[in-house]
């Protein structure tokens, strides 16, 4: 399993059977320009995970890509509050699809909580799954669902949802062998580098350090 972090909360994912770019937002653009997509998966209604502007643009780029979204990002479109997604399918919680030779399972329901007077909204993480390659987990803007047997996780870094000491106990309760920080477009270098050494210092878990356009091979 390849994995590149294309800034902020964009991943893309490739197997040998499969290209799947997880929250094209717009706190990035790295992701612009991406071809040869076999599906986009959105896990939340948040311009920073679901860019409003760019994201039809990369959709009319991958034609024949499979779409699947948090499902109140549907009702959105249909208010006209965002922009066509095309033939974006909803997937809801404990929901599950197939993208070539990954299984692709949606977890969760709920958004973190930012503040109390804030309405709530959905917010789904992805897990893929493919014989013979890591099992991937991917949570959005959310610390409560924690899948078994993830091998590799995108570790939100920080938002204005989140405490340090919770990225802590989430990422010691997944217990995933390896993980990168994604959802890092609010700190700067040195708050990244803070945030990476505690999670070195003080989970299980091998922190790799995936900006930059690096791509590695877990």
């Amino acid at each position: 399993m390849r994995i590149a972090h294309l800034g902020h909360a964009a991943v893309l994912v490739e197997t040998e059977a499969a290209r799947i770019l997880i929250d094209p937002g717009a706190f990035s653009t790295d992701w612009h320009g991406l071809t040869d997509l076999d599906a986009v998966l959105v896990t939340h209604q948040h311009p920073d995970h679901l860019d409003p502007a760019a994201l039809p643009t990369l959709l009319a780029a991958n034609p024949s890509a499979k779409v699947y979204v948090e499902p109140s990002i549907l009702l959105q479109v249909q208010s006209g509050d965002l922009p066509s997604l095309g033939d974006a399918q909803a997937l809801a919680a404990g929901e599950q699809t197939t993208v070539g030779d990954v299984l692709v399972t949606a977890g969760g329901g709920r958004h973190a909580v930012i503040h109390r007077d804030l309405p709530g909204i959905g917010n789904v993480g992805y897990v893929l799954r493919s014989a013979g390659e890591p099992t991937f987990f991917h949570p959005g803007d959310s610390y409560d669902t924690v899948p078994s047997g993830v091998d590799l996780l995108a570790v939100p870094a920080y938002g204005p949802w989140a405490a340090l000491k919770e990225t802590i106990d989430f990422v010691r309760a997944v217990g995933a062998l390896e993980g990168f920080p994604i959802h890092d477009e609010l700190l700067n270098d040195r708050g990244r580098g803070l945030v990476r050494g505690r999670l070195d210092a003080m989970t299980s878990t091998r922190v790799v350090d995936l900006r930059g356009g690096v791509t590695h091979q877990f």
